[in-house]
């Protein structure tokens, strides 16, 4: 007997779900999440594979079928972030309803190194973006953000960064403290800033990244490939938060500050376990001498 291939191609799933006329998007999302569930544990193959599906589905079905997804990856302790973030994006209707903003933030900063990357990638083509919005006295802000960096002093760069992003002190912090630093890219992005002022910032800000060169790659790819649409939607979600956030420890994964542990207040939707992208030799042009 002949099994069939471990990994279905994503575009022959989405050809079969329109054949003939019938949209079975609805039908096939729900199936897929309902295998998924069935599992208490996946490998990261498995986890991709059911991510890109998702991912690709969610904006093409009802408002019903998004709830009833919702509803049951809430109830899955290893619901991948990058799919719940994109539920919530939309006016998904269901028992439990839209999580609020500061649950959205909690979403991205408890995600994993992957998770965040899926995130940021999808980001721009969620329901009601942010409105696009230049930061004010860019050029001078940008200028005391990098010195503030150079000085290997992240509590001038937190207020700086406060002010330029327009949001709280305290995000502000966690943002120039998280230690995986996909958060200062995003900022980065956001407000304009040059490829190259970023990997200076990187290399002196925080000293978890700065004393990896293939984290610096990372990042500077991410950077690369997320939009500055993406960008702004995430910094609308960081804009629009409304309370502080509550903390409590989450185990398995990075502390998500260079001097502390890292937190979730997911509640029910708790992260999927963390796993680092694979280390890739960084460009000798990124080499610090």
């Amino acid at each position: 007997m002949v099994k069939p291939p471990a990994r279905v191609p994503i575009d022959t799933l989405v050809d079969l779900a329109c054949r003939d006329g019938v949209d079975i998007r609805p039908t096939l999302l729900r199936v897929l999440t309902d295998l998924y569930v069935q599992k208490p544990v996946h490998d990261a193959d498995e986890e991709t594979q059911y991510v890109e599906l998702a991912l690709g589905l969610i904006d093409a079905v009802d408002a019903q079928t998004r709830g009833a997804v919702a509803v049951t990856l809430s109830a899955y302790p290893a619901a991948p972030a990058a799919v719940l973030l994109k539920l919530a994006g939309g006016s998904a209707a269901g028992t439990r309803g839209p999580p609020e903003r500061d649950e959205l933030i909690e979403l991205f900063f408890t995600a994993s190194v992957e998770e965040r990357r899926l995130i940021l990638r999808n980001l721009d083509v969620a329901p009601e973006p942010g409105a696009r919005r230049p930061p004010p006295v860019a050029g001078e802000l940008l200028r005391r953000l990098e010195n503030a960096a150079l000085s290997r002093n992240p509590g001038e760069f937190a207020r700086v960064l406060a002010r330029a992003l327009g949001v709280s002190g305290e995000l502000a912090t966690r943002i120039t403290r998280d230690a995986s630093g996909e958060p200062v890219v995003v900022a980065a992005k956001a407000l304009g800033m040059q490829a190259e002022a970023l990997q200076r910032i990187l290399l002196f800000l925080n000293p978890v990244i700065g004393q990896s060169a293939a984290r610096i790659y990372q990042l500077a790819r991410l950077f690369d490939e997320i939009t500055p649409a993406s960008a702004e939607r995430m910094l609308a979600i960081w804009r629009t938060t409304t309370r502080p956030a509550a903390h409590a420890p989450r185990s398995g994964h990075a502390p998500v500050y260079w001097d502390d542990e890292r937190v979730n207040i997911r509640g029910a939707l708790k992260p999927a376990p963390a796993r680092a992208p694979a280390e890739r030799e960084m460009p000798a042009k990124w080499k610090t001498k």
